[in-house]
């Protein structure tokens, strides 16, 4: 694998008395797309909010580019290099486009030759954000305001991007709009955690693929080799 971007080791996690992850360990290689699957309740969210510091894990190790960064607050993860698109989107609605821009946007970790994200970059890559740059967010359609919590993580330059069920809730159509804008940050080198309900949609873009199942690991692999091999989805996903 490339050089690790983002590294989970023996997570245990815990909501409460609830051992949510079970010594969870994978590998985000850098300038990568690890796509992280698994049932409802498997463990995936929790694995982010460990990751950008939302919930410190009470055993294991987290690293950031081979740097610990442990139970550090999620302030000093962000300002590390990490950005979370959380499930859900969270825009700010009373605020306007280009404020929940700005409130997110940080000096970052462009490397070298690539353009740093700014507002204007941000609208060129999504021109109905650029329409609607002074409208209140709460009144974007459902795939806009995705696009909008996508551009507000991107304005962090984040190294490390981690999403959440993006295509949670949206017509097909804006759905293969969000999946070729992940596809375009991929390309352009950031290291990506995708988080899916959807196999196929995981399949089609992943470089890595964990899947969770019961707070643990299941299986980890490339991509090429499970289509090559096959893996049985219904017994860890449920799905066929």
């Amino acid at each position: 694998m490339a050089n690790s971007a983002l590294t989970l080791s023996e997570i245990d996690a815990f909501y409460g008395d609830s051992h949510v992850l079970q010594r969870v360990s994978f590998q985000l290689g850098e300038g990568r797309l690890l796509g992280l699957l698994g049932r409802n309740g498997a463990g995936k969210t929790t694995c982010m909010n460990v990751s950008v510091g939302l919930l410190p894990p009470r055993s294991g190790s987290v690293e950031l580019f081979g740097a610990p960064v442990t139970k550090l607050p999620p302030e000093s993860i962000a300002a590390r290099g990490v950005a979370l698109v959380p499930q859900g989107r969270r825009v700010f609605k009373s605020l306007t486009v280009r404020e929940n821009l700005m409130v997110a946007a940080r000096v970052g970790f462009a490397g070298h030759g690539q353009i740093p994200w700014t507002a204007e970059t941000v609208f060129a890559m999504f021109p109905r954000l650029a329409e609607r740059r002074q409208q209140m967010a709460g009144y974007l359609s459902g795939g806009e305001q995705q696009m909008l919590a996508i551009g507000r993580a991107l304005m962090a330059n984040p190294r490390v991007l981690l999403m959440d069920e993006p295509s949670e809730g949206l017509a097909p159509q804006i759905v293969a709009e969000v999946m070729a804008t992940i596809r375009k940050l991929k390309e352009s080198g950031l290291s990506i955690v995708l988080v899916e309900q959807s196999p196929k949609l995981v399949f089609d873009i992943a470089d890595d693929i964990v899947i969770l199942n019961s707070g643990r690991v299941a299986v980890v692999s490339t991509a090429a080799a499970l289509k090559q091999d096959g893996v049985d989805l219904r017994q860890h996903l449920g799905v066929f």
